[in-house]
């Protein structure tokens, strides 16, 4: 019988903007533009629902971005448990540049209200895995939540893992306060900024090394250079598929989701990160995450 997978993140729309040509500051500027469902641990949830039974837990307001939202997941067969407030779905613009490279202006919007009892309904069913977002975890009013629902997925035997997802508010944070937060999970998942700020370390390998000390598995997607894991005294390469880039944004979901899909399958960690490597490259030949 296929894991049963519950992931928790923020629900987010995305407007993804490539100009095709130099911005007009003060007229108009002929672009391609997307509009779609969004969110990191989404996109991971996504791609996990490939092969598994997924359950996916956040927030939405009550506007159209939220019914957009729900409607996506359903329809990529993820079982969506979303609670709603009064606001606004968060939403993202991602300003693509000529090599695929993004800058994302963020609106959070009513993330920051998901509440504890919605979790924790949406944990009362059995589970084999726990995802979370690094999003949930970075954010204040609902790290507490985040690490609750860590803390009884362990209780219950669940294996666990973590997206760091975001360098900015990470360092903002400090690593030392985000993996307390956290605990000892089954696999933590970054890029490769993100693995070097956790470590405050300057050297990916080195970096590697010491977060494989506080984690059971530890994953670092490195771009253009391909991705590593490192599991106790062991690691693995891969390379990244040599592919036209359009568009960075979800690449990294891509690779770890898949990279999770297949190690829950019972995929060997080599085999698993060639799969990812696969998934990034698909995503990154089209404008935005979505397929």
């Amino acid at each position: 019988m296929s894991p049963r997978i519950v992931v928790i993140g923020d629900a987010m729309l995305d407007v993804i903007v490539r100009p095709l040509g130099p911005v007009a500051a003060t007229s108009d500027t002929p672009s391609r533009v997307r509009i779609s469902r969004g969110g990191s641990a989404a996109n991971m949830a996504v791609t996990l629902a490939r092969h598994h039974d997924v359950t996916y837990v956040g927030v939405v307001g009550d506007d159209e971005s939220g019914v957009m939202f729900a409607r996506d997941l359903e329809r990529a067969g993820v079982r969506a448990k979303l609670e709603i407030v009064s606001g606004s779905t968060g939403v993202v613009v991602a300003l693509v540049d000529h090599d695929g490279q993004r800058a994302m202006m963020t609106d959070r919007g009513v993330n920051c209200e998901l509440s504890l009892d919605h979790v924790r309904d949406a944990l009362v069913e059995h589970f084999d895995h726990l995802h979370v977002s690094g999003y949930t975890v970075l954010d204040d009013a609902t790290r507490g939540i985040a690490s609750a629902a860590l803390d009884l997925s362990r209780a219950r035997g669940a294996s666990t893992s973590v997206d760091a997802c975001s360098l900015a508010p990470l360092e903002k944070l400090g690593a030392e306060a985000f993996l307390h937060a956290i605990g000892r999970v089954t696999m933590l998942f970054s890029n490769e900024e993100e693995a070097l700020a956790l470590a405050h370390e300057t050297d990916v390998e080195v970096a590697s090394e010491r977060l494989a000390e506080a984690v059971d598995e530890l994953v670092v997607t490195r771009g253009a250079n391909g991705a590593l894991v490192r599991r106790g005294d062991d690691h693995w390469f891969a390379r990244a598929k040599v592919v036209d880039v359009l568009d960075t944004t979800g690449a990294g979901d891509a690779a770890t989701g898949s990279y999770l899909a297949a190690r829950l399958r019972g995929s060997q960690c080599g085999d698993a990160l060639e799969l990812a490597m696969a998934s990034a490259a698909t995503v990154v030949g089209h404008l935005g995450a979505s397929d």
